[in-house]
This record gives C-alpha cells, structure tokens and sequence, in this order.
C-alpha cells in the first residue's frame, strides 16, 4: 500500500508546473536599539540592528510585536544603516537567513534578516 501511495504523490510532482523558489521580504518596522558595526575575523565588516514590527490587532487581545534581527553586509545600505536612530522607521528589502557559530555550549543558530536595501520612512 505505501508503494502506491508514493507512486501516487510522485506522479502528482510529475504533473506539477515547475517552481522558482524565492527568499525575499519586505518589511516595514521601527528601530528598536541602536545599530552596531562588527568587525569579523575574515575582515568583514556587517551592521546589526533589531526593528520591531507591530502584529495585526485581534479583537480582545493585548498588542502583540515581531521583534526581528537585521544585518547588513554591502557596503551602501551598511552606511545607510549607520545612520538610523532608535525609534527611525525603515523600509527593508532583504532575505531570511539562519546563522550558525560555534558557542561554548556548543553549535548555536539564529534566523535573521540579511538586508539587500533600507530606506528610511
């Protein structure tokens, strides 16, 4: 029986148009702590900064945030994101990213936003 069942979802991936996978996102939020430059090992140079997006409200509930990692590795949006300020809006075009480094507690990961563009609001 499990024969068939996967002969079955195969024909159906057979059938199916082809797909183009994307990482992209737009997101729209408020800067919540000040950007900070990292100087790696490699000689790369990244910003860091967290914006906080508010969630859509639901009737009864308390007000809810998103509160995501930023980081910017070119060279004009790091400038750029130099600049922002705590409680500066920004528009980001950018992509989902899991990081991973070794911590002393062993192998440790994050997701954040890698940033391709910013704008300020």
């Amino acid at each position: 029986m499990a024969t068939k069942r996967i002969k079955k979802i195969k024909k159906l991936d057979d059938d199916a148009p082809l797909r183009n996978p994307r990482n992209e996102v737009f997101l729209e939020g408020r800067v919540s702590a000040p950007p900070l430059e990292k100087l790696l090992p490699s000689g790369d140079r990244v910003v860091e900064f967290r914006i906080v997006i508010d969630r859509a409200e639901r009737r009864g509930k308390k007000r809810e945030v998103d509160a995501l990692d930023v980081a910017v590795w070119l060279a004009r949006p790091r400038k750029s994101a130099l600049a922002l300020a705590v409680d500066d809006w920004v528009a980001i075009d950018g992509a989902i990213r899991r990081r991973f480094w070794r911590a002393p507690t062993g192998l440790a990961s994050r997701w954040q936003v890698e940033a391709s563009q910013l704008r300020r609001l």
